[in-house]
Formats: structure tokens, sequence, C-alpha cells
């Protein structure tokens, strides 16, 4: 369900005209520029004992749309247990310890606050705690603007700097693709402090960088323009027998370091990627095509896709959505999709649970 409203009271109104919310967890995805009040959210739910989740987004989707402004409700049933990872930053955090039932299938659909550092470190944790008894499916939060303020919610409050995780009872098929080709690599990050680069080849990182982007881009790469120019060129951390994974620089210092979205480990071997626009259109389609050759009977659609990726294709980027939900709709016409454009992806794609930059991951729910 999509709105359009900032009325606390029509929220709720929509809520409880759609379903019995007695056994139902309420997923928010908001879209960064709807001007609601986040806390008196919560205090509605809390009030009519209305259990809920959710995240602020730079942009929302709803079937083939994407949204600046607005609401995406969904409706999760068979909710196991929900809780708060917070102190993402200091590692000062533990996952609770849930029982599952073996004959039962679980997703684990999970929300990071995009712009903290150690979201590997909490995936990890959150592997080690569920394994393989659970399917993965997320994204990061936050504001386009890369300013970090709270933007992950439960009953129990707003959050930065946190995690949140509904475990449901949920059979989930999942596809991911990014569609970025190789132009240079290998290199290895030999000094990094969780997601920043500092040297790559034992020689600072942005002088590394800029040596293999400036002579493809034709463009000097400076601290004022290093956003527009690295949205095309990201690195690849390589995988051995998958798809490498992609990590996003989105700001450079005085230092010469890089930023990115998603820690790079000490000594990472990377490749330096870039971008064209068919291979990314065609990698989304893929990753419905995959997700959909795994699911019998899908009932419900996730789609979590980066937004740099829609800063990338600009006014292509309603090719690559289209794409994906035309795939999506081949198999059963009327199906429900909703989703996110994020800061970071998860994913548990090919047995590997992931953070992603500038890719698509696609989750089938039956």
């Amino acid at each position: 369900m999509y709105i359009n409203t900032t009325d606390i009271t029509e929220i709720i109104q929509c809520i409880r005209q759609r379903k019995s919310v007695a056994s139902t967890t309420i997923l928010f995805f908001i879209a960064e520029e709807t001007p609601i009040d986040i806390t008196a959210l919560i205090d509605a739910c809390n009030a009519q004992e209305i259990a809920c989740a959710g995240g602020i987004f730079p942009q929302v989707i709803f079937q083939n749309k994407s949204y600046k402004e607005g609401i995406v409700i969904n409706f999760i049933e068979e909710v196991v247990t929900t809780f708060v990872c917070n102190h993402l930053d200091t590692k000062d955090f533990s996952i609770p310890k849930v029982s599952l039932d073996k004959n039962h299938s679980y997703c684990a659909f999970t929300f990071v606050d995009g712009l903290s550092s150690n979201i590997s470190h909490y995936l990890s944790e959150l592997y080690r705690q569920f394994g393989n008894s659970s399917s993965y499916l997320g994204g990061g939060a936050g504001s386009l603007t890369l300013i970090q303020k709270p933007c992950i919610f439960t009953n129990d409050g707003f959050f930065q700097n946190a995690a949140i995780c509904l475990l449901f009872k949920c059979q989930v098929s999942i596809g991911v693709k990014h569609g970025w080709k190789k132009i240079s690599g290998p290199v290895i990050a030999t000094k990094t402090n969780k997601n920043v680069i500092e040297q790559i080849n034992w020689m600072n990182a942005l002088d590394v960088y800029k040596s293999i982007i400036e002579p493809d881009s034709s463009t000097t790469l400076k601290i004022d323009n290093f956003f527009d120019i690295a949205k095309g060129y990201p690195f690849g951390i390589i995988k051995e027998d998958a798809e490498c994974v992609v990590r996003d620089p989105i700001a450079t210092n005085e230092r010469g370091e890089l930023i990115c979205v998603g820690e790079v480990p000490e000594n990472t071997v990377l490749d330096v990627l870039k971008g064209e626009n068919n291979a990314l259109i065609s990698s989304a389609e893929q990753a419905a095509s995959h997700a959909l050759n795994a699911s019998k009977h899908p009932q419900n659609a996730f789609i979590i896709d980066c937004i740099s990726r829609v800063l990338f294709l600009e006014d292509e980027f309603p090719k690559e959505l289209n794409s994906t939900v035309q795939a999506l709709q081949q198999k059963s016409k009327d199906i429900p999709i909703a989703g996110a454009l994020t800061l970071g992806e998860i994913s548990s794609y090919n047995g590997y649970l992931e953070f992603f930059n500038k890719t698509i991951v696609v989750g089938l729910l039956e």
C-alpha cells in the first residue's frame, strides 16, 4: 500500500481498514522528503497496539514507480521477533537468541543505518546467530544528503547508528545483480579504517584512484566534484566463484582518503569498475529472473535498489525499474511490489550474507 499523507490518524485508519493487525507487524518504507513526525507515528502505533518497524530512505518503490515523498506500508505476518541493535559504531551490541523450528523457513528482514560503521560486523553477528536457518533481506536507511541522523524505528523508538530486524516465518527466493564492469585492477587496500580506504598499494588512496579514473573520465577529480565523478567508478571486492561485491566511494577528504558506504577490510583485493546504462538495466531484469526461477508461488515482491543507481542512470532509471517489474509480472501479473532506494543493500544470495552497494536485490516471499 502506498499513501502520500503525513496525517497520523489517517495512516492508522488506512492500516486498520486494510487488515486486522492483531498478528501483523507493519513495516514502513518512508521517503525522506515526507514531512512526517516519526515519534508521533510510533506513539500512535503503540496506543493502538500496532506492532511496527520501518526506515527512512532517499526514495521508496511501489509497483513500477519510485517516490521521493510518501509511505509504503507492508503487512508482515507470522513475525517471531523484532529487535534493535544499538551502537553499531562501537560494536557494543548483541543479537538476541531465538529458538527456530527446523521445519519452517524464515526471513530476517533487516534495516541498518546506512551511514554507520561496522555494518559488516553486524551482519556477521546476525548470521552467526541464525545461520542457514534464515534467508536475509534488507538495506541501508538514511538521507541522500549523507548527513547521519535517526533513520530506523520500531515501537521502542527512533534510532541512528543502529540496526533493526524482523524475523518471520516465510520462504524467500532472492536475486542479486549489479551490472558494473571491471576497467582496472586488481589493487590492494593496504590501509583501511572501517569504511575508509587510506592507502591503496601502499600509496595515498586518492592518488591511486585518480590515476585510474581521470584518464577514463577526462576529468580532474577534486573534493568538490568527487561524488559526481566517483558515482560512475565504484570498487569491486573480489570474491572467489562469485560476482564481486561493489563498494561505493562517496567522498574524499584533505588527507586523500576515500570514504565508502560499507566496510573495506584491510588488504582487501579490489577492482575498479565502470557503469554502462544498458548493462545496469539488464542486470536488474536478471536479478528478478533469478528470484523467479527459484520461486514456486510468489505472493509478494520486495525490490531493494541502490539510490546511487538512480543518480547514475538519471532519466533512464525508470527503464531499470520497469524492466524489473515486467519480469516479475510475467509469472504473477498482480503480485504486490514494494521496496526502497537505499544506502546499501543486504542479501544472503548464493550463501553469502553481504552488504552491497550499487546493487539491486529482488526478494520474493511465498
